[in-house]
This record gives C-alpha cells, sequence and structure tokens, in this order.
C-alpha cells in the first residue's frame, strides 16, 4: 500500500499545494519543513508551466512568478532531494501538467522522482487513456499515479479509479481552479459515488479556502486539497519570506493559516 493512502486512512485530513520556486526555492523549502511540522497528510509540488489550463488566476501567476526566476522541473526534483536531506517524513506529490514530463521522458522522470522522495505524480491533462504507460512505470518504483475524477466523468468514472493507489483527486466543480464561496449541492452525490466506487481514500479539492469549505468536505472526503487559497496566501507574505530576517514571521502567518484550516 502506498504511503499516501497510509496517511490519508491513518486521519491526516489536509493536503496543501505549493507552487514551486514561488517566492523562491529556499523558502519553497522552508515551506515543506513547515507543513511537515503541523502534519499535514502530504505535500503537493506544482512544476510551473506556461499554459496551465486547469489552475484559477492565483496558480496561474504563482507559475509565471516561479517561471521568471526560470524554475524547471529539474529544480523541483532537486527540492525533493534537499527536503529529503532535512529529514522530509511526508510523502511529497509531483503535480505537473504533461508536456514538461513529455520532454524529460517518463523513464527519466519515474527514476528521478523516486530518487528525489515523490510518492505521488498528478497530470491533471493526461487522460487516463493516455496515461498506462506513466502508471506502469510509475508502479514499478512505487509512485502512485494520482487520477482526476469530476461530476462530469459519468460512466468512465469506475474504469478511471479501477486499480488507483494513493488517493482519487475529486475536482469539487466544472472548471478551473480557484477560490469558491459556494458549491453546488450535487457534490455531495458525487463524492459519495466515488467513495461507493473507490478501492483508496478520496480527497476533494479546487476552491477550497475556508475552515467552513474543510468541514463540510470532510463529511464525504478523506482529505482535502486546498490550492489557490494557500498560494493567495504566500503571495500576501512574500514581502516577508524573501527577506531572511523576516522570513520567520511569514512563515508563522502561514503556519496559522494551516492551523486555522486543520482546527475541527
Amino acid at each position: 500500500m502506498n504511503r499516501i493512502e497510509l496517511r490519508l486512512r491513518s486521519g491526516k485530513q489536509l493536503i496543501p499545494f505549493l507552487m514551486a520556486g514561488d517566492p523562491n526555492l529556499e523558502v519553497t523549502l522552508d515551506l515543506i519543513q513547515m507543513l511537515q511540522e503541523e502534519e499535514v497528510a502530504a505535500i503537493e509540488i506544482g512544476v510551473p508551466f506556461s499554459d496551465p489550463t486547469a489552475d484559477g488566476p492565483a496558480i496561474q501567476l504563482a507559475a509565471e512568478r516561479s517561471l521568471r526566476k526560470k524554475t524547471y522541473l529539474k529544480d523541483v526534483l532537486l527540492l525533493g532531494k534537499q527536503a529529503q536531506a532535512r529529514g522530509l517524513d511526508v510523502p511529497l506529490i509531483l503535480f505537473s501538467y504533461s508536456n514538461p514530463l513529455y520532454q524529460y521522458g517518463f523513464q527519466e522522470l519515474i527514476h528521478d522522482a523516486h530518487q528525489s522522495g515523490f510518492e505521488g505524480i498528478i497530470v491533471p491533462d493526461l487522460p487516463y487513456e493516455e496515461s498506462l504507460a506513466l502508471r506502469a512505470l510509475a508502479e514499478s518504483y512505487g509512485i502512485a499515479v494520482i487520477p482526476l475524477v469530476a461530476p462530469t466523468s459519468g460512466a468512465r468514472m469506475e474504469k478511471i479509479v479501477e486499480g488507483a493507489s494513493g488517493f482519487i483527486y475529486c475536482v469539487s466543480s466544472v472548471g478551473t481552479t480557484g477560490v469558491r464561496t459556494t458549491f453546488n449541492p450535487e457534490v455531495e452525490l458525487f463524492l459519495n459515488e466515488v467513495r461507493r466506487v473507490s478501492p483508496v481514500p478520496i480527497a476533494v479539492g479546487f476552491g477550497i479556502s475556508q475552515v467552513e469549505h474543510v468541514r463540510y468536505f470532510h463529511q464525504h472526503a478523506d482529505s482535502v486539497i486546498v490550492g489557490s487559497a494557500f498560494v493567495q496566501q504566500i503571495e500576501a507574505v512574500s514581502h516577508l519570506l524573501t527577506q531572511l530576517e523576516t522570513r520567520s514571521e511569514g512563515i508563522s502567518m502561514l503556519r496559522q493559516f494551516v492551523r486555522t484550516l486543520k482546527s475541527k
């Protein structure tokens, strides 16, 4: 059983998303350390990409900021190694669009991701039918290729979740990611159906930004993924994070945000 799955089954209920290199890679490394201390279930590390079709404005802007600093896939993998050297125990999940992965090469990617401590991978623009080669490679290294299902998945849902490892990423609504204030009430029916057919835990993401959202979705999912809201919080304190003398203050503010999301 993949370690990500074990942590979700043990009650770890929060999966934050970080855009690698925003505001810089050194800060990203420090934020990974903070999130480990806060005992999150896993950490998604985004690879910046110029055309992120599934991401809302906050994550798109974070990717643009990171790309301007020339952050590439190889840098994100190195980040994993550096986190391991610090004693990282929380599973890392690589979040990347397919283009950088094809350019890197699937075989080399999975080998290097394993060496860098990544235990899961999410590729939002890679359809299930085109992911089989990547899944086979990843499984041989114990890396979970985490599938996404949405309310529009319909009859394909059972096929997508069959043989999954890690968890199922449930998209809370149709469209791109981004902070939302309300969710369609039918999302409950969707999550309950995914749970019924899934062999692994389920986590819900897209638009979760408040502790009330977290509490609501914990009734229907094993974990929640917070992306845009956390990225926005990082941007808001980036002036503190980029200065060594104020970085601890900025990290403390982000720690408090994480603790608020985790509060029962």
